[in-house]
């Protein structure tokens, strides 16, 4: 199962690439425990089967037309499975191992696959790669492109049209390569997120500078047996069979001052929760958050805040990272194919930012400080095969997917690292510096190796599964409120401050216009169940520059 893929190399090949290499990785994949229908190869959306498959045969390569971008490769999926037909090809960069995937789809109750009633050519290049939209029947619409190495249309029964009410409407994903006036993106579900039924078909989509309406030609699936797909989501010891092989390890920065803390720890290390009209009078918190408001909505009435004692709280700030754990949020992805296992760390406190202006390091004060702190990355899990194919870290308000090939694992094993950076907490897949702002001038969010870690695989909880009614929510999962007191920065004092100083300098000013307003005042950061991520997908940020 270690195996990502494999294809048949081209004679037309003169220049090796990181794709001539199917990415593997670094330990052979377990047989996954006994459950249900999770990992058992083949997923019904309502009448039609679907199955991943992740064996190619190499069609045709960007890089033949001389190319400085970042060149792709075509590929047809092969072999097919019996039974099933292809519903479109895949492309991938040319600078990472081959590691992907296609569905192929099977008519289990009439009807729901045909073949289109002819083609129209999308695009061509040099007389080598052609490649055909499907006309669909009335009825029906294409999922996936063919593509041909002549100019001759492809037969009709070598690509299937799906039934309209098992297709949705879908966007734009990464952009793959781009040319003159023609970009390859790949393509995913318009909407997604825990009851989204929108199904990624694993393709790509060819488009025209200033022309939008190629993505009308093309459709994702939908899952229309969804209600029913909880049958092919891990079950708990799936999950845990999950988290241990895949599971990060996270690495602090030498510096780093402010640790996680089991919510345990924390409550029982003297958090204090806080009233309207009572603030004089706070009330510690039970050890699972039995006393803290359950439900309801963030009407910023009652927080979380450190111990009153000074000396305390400035022992709870600093976390405990010896006893800390990781809160697990299993949850279905792009219409149940998938399953996103959201792993949230809780940190007590958030320390202060740290700026750059050219090759000077500008200490912020208090700018950037709050207390609570809930920071995620996400494992997104195939469920036809348990294989992981992507992760997201979280980074303040967005965050980064990367895909498999591309993460830094771990002493031969297939546990990754990931990295906080330092005082901030943003997740980052390497060490190193990346810039909030500008490349002069910005937030810098600083990432490195230090021999003070957390491997998750060690101490973590399912805090929830919706799907699953073994997984027993606790208490604090469910307070909506707030997890620390509002704070407000005034930028401007805070930076003429520094400025009196005498310490960085008149330049510092500059920073009052790139500081991001999340800088400026924290009303108190709510915990993972009220935040978007929770039933939504997550979000793409791509702001921060390395």
């Amino acid at each position: 199962m270690g195996n990502a893929g494999s294809f048949f190399t081209s004679s037309q090949d003169s220049e090796a690439f990181p794709i001539d290499i199917g990415f593997k990785f670094p330990s052979a994949l377990p047989s996954w425990p006994q459950g249900e229908g999770f990992a058992s190869g083949i997923l019904n959306l309502g009448g039609l089967e679907i199955c991943q498959v992740t064996s190619f045969k190499k069609i045709w390569s960007t890089s033949q037309e001389g190319s400085n971008d970042t060149d792709i490769t075509f590929f047809e999926p092969s072999p097919i499975p019996d039974g099933f037909s292809l519903l479109g090809c895949f492309c991938q960069s040319n600078n990472t191992p081959l590691f992907g995937w296609i569905l192929a789809g099977k008519d289990v109750s009439g009807g729901t696959l045909v073949n289109p009633v002819d083609y129209t050519l999308v695009w061509s290049s040099k007389d080598s790669c052609y490649i055909w939209l499907p006309t669909p029947p009335e009825g029906y619409k294409s999922v996936g492109y063919a593509i041909t190495t002549s100019p001759e249309k492809p037969f009709l029964d070598k690509i299937r049209c799906v039934r309209t009410d098992l297709t949705d409407e879908l966007e734009t994903d990464t952009l793959l390569w781009s040319s003159k006036d023609v970009n390859v993106y790949g393509i995913r579900p318009k909407v997604r997120g825990r009851q989204a039924q929108g199904v990624s078909v694993g393709t790509f989509i060819i488009t025209k500078d200033g022309d939008d309406s190629s993505l009308l030609s093309l459709s994702c699936l939908k899952n229309n047996n969804f209600e029913k797909s909880t049958y092919f989501l891990p079950n708990l010891a799936q999950i845990d069979a999950i988290i241990h092989e895949y599971s990060p390890r996270f690495y602090f920065h030498p510096q780093e001052n402010y640790f996680p803390a089991s919510t345990t720890w924390y409550f029982t290390n003297g958090a204090q929760l806080y009233h309207t009209g009572e603030e004089s009078n706070p009330v510690a918190v039970e050890p699972t958050g039995s006393n803290l408001p359950q439900g309801g909505s963030n009407d910023g009435t009652y927080w979380l805040d450190l111990p009153v004692d000074e000396t305390e709280k400035e022992r709870v700030k600093k976390g405990e990272l010896q006893t800390c754990e990781a809160y697990i949020h299993a949850k279905p992805a792009l219409g149940a194919t998938f399953t996103d296992l959201a792993i949230w760390i809780f940190y007590p406190y958030n320390g202060p930012s740290t700026a750059k202006f050219g090759l000077v390091d500008i200490p912020l004060g208090r700018i950037g400080e709050h207390i609570g702190d809930w920071e995620h990355v996400t494992l997104r899990v195939s469920n036809f095969d348990g294989v992981l194919y992507r992760v997201y870290f979280a980074q303040h308000s967005g965050g980064t997917w990367v895909d498999t090939p591309l993460l830094e694992f771990l002493d031969s094993s297939n546990g990754f690292a990931a990295y906080p950076s330092l005082n901030g907490h943003a997740t980052y897949p390497t060490a190193g510096l990346v810039m909030q702002g500008t490349d002069v001038i910005g937030i810098k969010n600083d990432a490195a190796k230090s021999e003070k870690f957390f491997d998750v695989r060690d101490r973590y909880v399912v805090m929830a599964a919706e799907y699953n009614g073994d997984v027993i929510e606790l208490p604090w999962v469910n307070y909506n409120r707030k997890w620390g007191p509002k704070i407000t920065y005034e930028i401007g004092t805070e930076i003429e401050r520094l400025q009196n100083s005498g310490t960085v300098g008149s330049a510092i000013g500059s920073l009052v216009n790139i500081i991001p307003k999340e800088f400026s005042s924290e009303d108190g950061p709510t915990g993972p169940k009220m935040k978007p991520d929770w039933d939504g997908d997550e979000r793409r940020v791509i702001s921060f520059k390395l």
